[in-house]
Order: structure tokens, then sequence, then C-alpha cells
């Protein structure tokens, strides 16, 4: 069994019924990540929600009743996509209210294609997409700690002693997207390999 992106009770419980397209990193990014997140935690209080395993969201959606036909739309998908690229070039974070601490990627070639060919395909589909931006506007990222309950003074100390410029910039190919779902019985990850260039 893969290793799980979601452990907290209370992570699974919002997450309920939601579906993810995600990238999941394995080499020298998912080292930087594992790093970085044990420093960044051991910065913080006690009981800072955050993810179980680094990950990159590629789309969300809310389609509980219609897991199949999605899964097949993102699988169909999948096998037309050549290997995606990733390059962490900082650690930042997104503002309250989200509250967020991220290692942020590059925008490289393959990473923007593989969204905009997404977005491309769900336009000729009725899914209900969630948490979804323009791709001028998306920031690829992989999430660190879950910050928002910080408050305003805690949040800017947090961010200012996390925050910098990545050198030298972890890189590594991705060859597979998870198709992850959410249902009464918790997280559910499906592996679907992406095309050969």
């Amino acid at each position: 069994m893969p290793t799980p992106y979601m452990t907290e009770p209370a992570l699974l419980e919002s997450l309920k019924g939601q579906q993810y397209v995600v990238l999941r990193p394995g080499a020298a990014v998912a080292e930087f990540y594992r790093s970085e997140q044990s420093a960044v935690l051991g910065r913080l209080p006690g009981g800072i929600p955050h993810p179980h395993t680094g990950h990159v969201t590629l789309r969300g959606f809310f389609e509980p009743e219609r897991v199949a036909p999605l899964r097949e739309t993102i699988a169909g998908w999948a096998r037309s996509r050549a290997p995606i690229d990733l390059r962490v070039e900082a650690v930042d974070g997104f503002p309250p209210p989200f509250g967020v601490l991220i290692a942020r990627l590059e925008r490289t070639h393959s990473l923007l294609d593989a969204y905009e060919s997404l977005t491309a395909l769900l336009d000729s589909r009725d899914f209900v997409r969630i948490g979804e931006l323009p791709l001028d506007e998306w920031v690829f990222h992989l999430s660190l700690a879950y910050a928002n309950a910080l408050d305003e003074q805690a949040w800017a100390q947090a961010l200012e002693a996390s925050a910098r410029e990545v050198e030298p910039k972890p890189f590594e190919t991705v060859s597979s997207v998870d198709f992850v779902w959410y249902d009464d019985d918790g997280e559910h990850i499906e592996n679907m390999p992406l095309a050969r260039a």
C-alpha cells in the first residue's frame, strides 16, 4: 500500500467527499520535503496539522457520487502525458486566512503543460472542481504545515523563520500521478503511470 497523504482524523473528516489529482515526489524533492517539514514543525507549537507525505496538487474535485467516471477521465489524461519535472525554488507561505507554509516549485514547462492540458480536458466535462485558479495565478507547491490556527504575530514569526530561496534547488522527474479520494472509509490512492516521452 502507498504511504498515505493524510492521517490526522480532523483532516480526513474535512476532506470527505473530495477527490484530488496529485504528484508524489520520491527522490530529491521528497528528501528535501521530509527534512524541511521536520524543521518547520520543530519551530511550531505542537499539534499543528500537516500532510503525512509531500505532494503537489494539480486539481481538486467534489464528486462523491461520481468517483468512477472521474477516475476514468483522469486515467485517460494520465496515459497521454509525459513525465513531469519538479524543482523546489523556495520555502514560502500562503498568508492568512490560509496560513500554509509551503515548498514553492519552479514553473517548469512540463508542470505548466500538465496543468494546462488537464484544465482543457476538464473544461469539456461537468465535474465539480474546487480550489481551482487560472494557470497564471496557480502556485505549484508542497504544503509543509497548515498553520492557520496561529495568531497574526505567530504566523509572521513562523514565516520569517522559514521563508528563503533554496540553493541548490532539489530536482526530480515524476513518472506517475495519484488519484486520491476520501469517503467514510478514509483515504484511497490509485497510482496512474504517465506515458513515456
